[in-house]
Parts: structure tokens; sequence; C-alpha cells
């Protein structure tokens, strides 16, 4: 913000790391985006920075100071720029939090969005997606796929059916609970497609990690596209895709990113089967995805489970 507005920013000699305490100018504890800050006299806060302003932009005044950083937090209050030094998204700044709550109320935000009304909006798009066509889900028994199995079969009732490929590589029991939960519990229409005798089979004395992993994978496509096929008039896959699976593959709002890794669920497998996606967690991170579970009502024994080391999504990609 300072070298864009016409500031001085260096970097090189004055790198800072670690815990740090800012105290306020006089008669700036009060300004509005830091109502509830300096009650203390100083905020502790975490610095994470090789380059430090060393001249403000016309219109700033500085607000908030640290023994290494003279301009740790800067305001031009006629405009509404605020600028912090330290990282107030971490654990490490205490009131962080505070801090970023205030900014979102100054930008005119009302702060009331909730899972409850995340379900409704999701429950909404799928409708409009779907309308009355049929949904494939391929069902792990993991938090995601659960997750987005219960919310799609609330939007859509029995237009969704859940193929569920057990491989015989999951933890005791799991394949009974997972079929206990979904067919019976939530009645939602399900495949059991036991072929743990067809995958052990075919890793009956490999040894390479590689090996298996790409043995699992293309089993796993074969399985489950060999009983998707079986639904008729299915017209999309639904899948548990994350942000993070996106954000690590594309772009999501189209702009430039850099691909960190791909993953199966971001694509591949609907092309082959010839079906569009329903992503409806595309949007949410890991604990916005168990909060919209316990909101669905799932129980926490699904909301909390650990994904397991044999767990084969991951490999499906490999695969190809």
């Amino acid at each position: 913000m300072m070298d864009a507005l016409g500031g001085k920013v260096e970097s090189g000699l004055h790198a800072e790391y670690g815990r740090a305490f800012v105290s306020p100018e006089a008669s700036h504890s009060d300004d509005t985006i830091f109502a509830g800050l300096f009650d203390g006299g100083k905020e502790e806060v975490w610095m994470s920075h090789g380059d430090r302003v060393t001249q403000i932009a016309e219109g700033f005044e500085v607000i908030g100071t640290s023994p290494n950083a003279p301009y740790a937090i800067v305001a031009d209050k006629a405009r509404n720029f605020f600028g912090v030094q330290f990282h107030p998204e971490v654990h490490h700044t205490p009131n962080g939090k505070r801090l970023l709550e205030n900014f979102t109320k100054l930008a005119g935000f009302t702060g009331d969005w909730t899972m409850a009304s995340y379900r409704g909006e999701a429950i909404r798009k799928i409708r409009e997606q779907v309308g009355d066509k049929r949904v494939i889900c391929g069902l792990s028994g993991g938090v995601d796929s659960s997750v987005a199995a219960v919310l799609i079969h609330e939007a859509i009732g029995d237009q969704l059916t859940c193929v569920f490929v057990d491989h015989g590589l999951l933890r005791l029991n799991e394949a009974e609970e997972v079929v206990t939960m979904f067919r019976d519990n939530y009645n939602i229409p399900l495949i059991h497609a036991d072929r743990s005798e067809l995958f052990l089979g075919a890793l009956e004395g490999v040894t390479d990690p590689e090996v298996k992993r790409k043995t699992i994978g293309k089993l796993f496509i074969d399985v489950f596209q060999k009983y998707a096929n079986e639904i008729d008039g299915a017209d999309f896959l639904a899948q548990g895709t994350l942000y993070p699976d996106v954000i690590e593959s594309v772009s999501f709002a189209g702009g430039p990113s850099v691909t960190i890794k791909s993953h199966h669920n971001v694509g591949g497998l609907p092309e082959k089967m010839g079906l569009k996606l329903v992503e409806p967690l595309r949007e949410l991170f890991k604990d916005e995805v168990r909060a919209l579970g316990r909101e669905l009502g799932l129980p926490a024994k699904f909301i909390g489970r650990h994904p397991s080391p044999a767990r084969v999504s991951r490999s499906v990609a490999r695969a190809k």
C-alpha cells in the first residue's frame, strides 16, 4: 500500500520474525478499526517480514509503533485505508481476530453469514443446477463425501444414488458403518460395491508403493464406473471437492494462480463418464465442512473422522 501510494519501502537489513509489542500513538486507541485494542497499553503481535516501510505515503498517520517497526500501524482515515506491518490472521496475534472483525464492519459487512445460511443457499443451488435429473455420488465414508452426500440428498432426495466402493482397505467395521449410516439411517439409495477380493487379489505380492497406488487407482475407477453405468439417466457426478483442492489446482475465480498440485476430484473421471459435476463444498475449507456436517446432523464419529492411511481417493489421478 505504501509503495503504491507514494511511500517508501526498503528491504534487506531489517528482516523481523517473531513476537513483538505494538504501542498506540496518543489518542488513537479508540479508532474504529482498533476498537477494543490497546486496552492494556500494548498489543502483542506476530511479525514476519523482510521489507519494512521507511516513509509513509501522503495522507497517512502513524497509529502504532513497535521497537523495530516505527510504522507498525498506519491509517488514512479520510479514505478508510489502514495498514499493519504484523500478521493479524495468525494465532500469535491474540487480538488479530478482533482487528479483522472491526475491519469487515468498517467495510460495510454485517457479519450475518452462518453455516445454516450456507446450507440453505447450497440446497437452492443444487436444485437449480440438477433440476429433475439424477446424480451419482462416489461415497468413500470420509468427511467430505459424507457431508456432500447428505447435503445433496436433502436437496433432491431419491434423485441421488451413492456408490460406495468397498476395496477391503478400510478400517475395521468401517464399511458396515458407512452402509448402516447412509442406507439405513438416512435412507439414501446406496450401491455397496464390495469388491475387496478383487482389490486384495490384485495387490497380492505387490510391494512397490507406487505400483500399489496405480493398481488401486485403476481398479477404483473401473469398479466405480461399472456400477455407476447401471444407474439409468444420471447426468451429474457429485464430488466432495473442497476449496484447497481448487486453489491448489487452479484459481477459483479464474484469475492468475500458481498450480501447486492437481487433484483427482477437480477433473478426469467426470469427463471419462460424460457427466457434469455437482460440487457443493467447493467454496469451503475442511473445518467449515465439519461445521456443515454438524449443521446437517451427521454423527460426531463421521464429522471427526481422520483420513485412513490406506485411503485411495488421492490415488485416482495417478492411475491415469
